[in-house]
C-alpha cells in the first residue's frame, strides 16, 4: 500500500502552511498564464516531489522521471487547480497518482527472463497433462476423416453447442439428418479413438 504523506525526518514538523500560501499563489498565477509564476512553482516544490516520490517508489533510477512526469501532469492540468487545498497538497497527491500508474503499468509489461534459453524455461512451467492444444490437434485431425456433412452437423452441436434444429436451418436440412450425422460422426471418431489407443 503506498502512504499519502511524506515521511518525516526526526525533529521535523513539516511544512509551515504560511509558507503554503505564496506557492498556491504561484500555482493561480501560472494557471492565468504567468511563466515566471509557473516557473516559481515548480522550483518551489521539486525538491519535496523528488523526496515523496522517492518514498514511494524505492526505486532510485526511477525518481527523476516520476518528478518530471508529475509535474508535466500538474502543468498540463494546471487549469483545474482551484486553490481549494494547498497547491504542495495538489502537486503531491498528483506524484501519488504517478507513482501508483507506474506500478501498474510496470505490472503489464512481460517480466525479462535471465534464462539463456527463455523459450525451454517458458515450456518447462507449463502445466503439464491439462487438455489443450495438443487435444485440439488431435480432434481437428479426426474431424478432418469424417465426411463433410458429417463434420459440419457435429462440429455445430458437439462443439459449437448449437440446438439440432439451428443447426438443421443451417445446413438446409430436415432436424432427423442432423441427429443422424451428429450420430454416426460420433460412432466414427470413437471407432479412430479406439483405433489409434495402444492395446
Amino acid at each position: 500500500m503506498i502512504p499519502s504523506a511524506l515521511p518525516r525526518t526526526r525533529g521535523e514538523t513539516g511544512p509551515d502552511p504560511s509558507a503554503d500560501e505564496p506557492i498556491t499563489a504561484w500555482a493561480l498565477a501560472a494557471r492565468s498564464g504567468d511563466a515566471d509564476a509557473g516557473e516559481r512553482f515548480v522550483r518551489a516544490l521539486h525538491r519535496d516531489v523528488l523526496r515523496y516520490v522517492t518514498h514511494l517508489c524505492g526505486d532510485p533510477q526511477a525518481v527523476d522521471d516520476l518528478a518530471q512526469d508529475t509535474f508535466l501532469r500538474a502543468l498540463a492540468g494546471l487549469h483545474r487547480f482551484e486553490g481549494r487545498s494547498s497547491a504542495r497538497i495538489w502537486l503531491l497527491a498528483i506524484a501519488r497518482r504517478a507513482v501508483v500508474d507506474s506500478y501498474r503499468h510496470d505490472a503489464a509489461r512481460p517480466r525479462l527472463s535471465d534464462a539463456p534459453d527463455w523459450q525451454s524455461t517458458v515450456e518447462r512451467s507449463q502445466p503439464r497433462g491439462l487438455p489443450g492444444f495438443d487435444d485440439g490437434v488431435v480432434l481437428l485431425d479426426l474431424l478432418a476423416t469424417l465426411p463433410d456433412e458429417r463434420r459440419k452437423a457435429f462440429v455445430l452441436t458437439q462443439l459449437l453447442g448449437l440446438p439440432y434444429a439451428e443447426a438443421a436451418e443451417l445446413t438446409g436440412c430436415p432436424v432427423g439428418t442432423v441427429r443422424s450425422r451428429v450420430a454416426r460422426a460420433r460412432a466414427a471418431l470413437l471407432a479412430l479413438v479406439d483405433d489409434t489407443e495402444p492395446a
